[in-house]
């Protein structure tokens, strides 16, 4: 298994109001090289999960295993910040909605960033930078800005800076939320298919139940739990 949670919970607090429940109790797996789907309302919870399945925000409680490492328990992270986030930067990569590319940077600057954020190593950062672009069919982009780019584009650097430092699992919060309908269809079938090559475990939140129908396993967030999809 690669990551397990259990009893996962997470509230929200307003000034003078009551704590408001969003996760009431996540059990939670995910295989190796699996491709998940979560779909469920606006304010349902996903992003949420998202964010703590990646370790960016604080359970209130429960468990969350990766690999068999116990990473958060008993109301705490048993690492510090800065061992958390290196492992982030070498577990678990992020495709978001809003890419979020540096605009002055060049496709291949984008990519090649967590490989020499962790390395401090620019030259082969940018050779596998380059390799990567190549494959998700960019070699003629490297050095265009991402203004210069397309949405597709864009959300396609966005993906080859997640797979840079070769990471288990990529979490994709509404990656084609800003696509039209044929370059999502064109994202959501990369996915799957870097997915089944690569043997990296996706987990995509998504609103689209056409998309979610293509992954291995779609769950449905609602009431702050996680259900099994119906049938189609």
């Amino acid at each position: 298994m690669l990551l397990e949670t259990r009893d996962i919970r997470k509230s929200y607090t307003l000034p003078g109001q009551a704590p408001i429940p969003i996760l009431r109790g996540i059990d939670l797996t995910i295989r190796a090289g699996e491709l998940l789907t979560v779909i469920g309302a606006s304010g349902s919870g996903k992003t949420t999960l998202l964010n703590l399945l990646g370790t960016l925000d604080t359970p209130d409680g429960g468990e969350i295993v990766f690999e068999e490492m116990p990473l958060f328990r008993n109301g705490k992270y048993l690492f510090s910040q800065k061992k958390l986030a290196a492992f982030r930067n070498r577990k678990i990569g992020f495709v978001f909605q809003f890419h979020h590319l540096l605009s002055d940077f060049t496709a291949l600057e984008n990519v090649a960033l967590p490989e020499f954020i962790a390395t401090g190593k620019l030259p082969p950062a940018k050779k596998r930078a380059a390799t990567l672009l190549a494959e998700l069919g960019l070699k003629e982009r490297l050095e265009h800005l991402p203004s210069e780019l397309s949405g597709g584009e864009q959300q396609r650097v966005a993906i080859a800076r997640a797979l840079m430092n070769d990471p288990k699992l990529i979490l994709a919060d509404e990656p084609s939320g800003n696509l039209d309908s044929r370059n999502s269809r064109m994202l959501y079938e990369l996915m799957a298919a870097l997915s089944s090559e690569r043997r990296t475990s996706f987990v995509i939140v998504t609103h689209n139940e056409e998309y979610a129908s293509m992954a291995d396993r779609c769950l449905h967030m609602q009431d702050g739990l996680l259900h099994e999809c119906p049938a189609p």
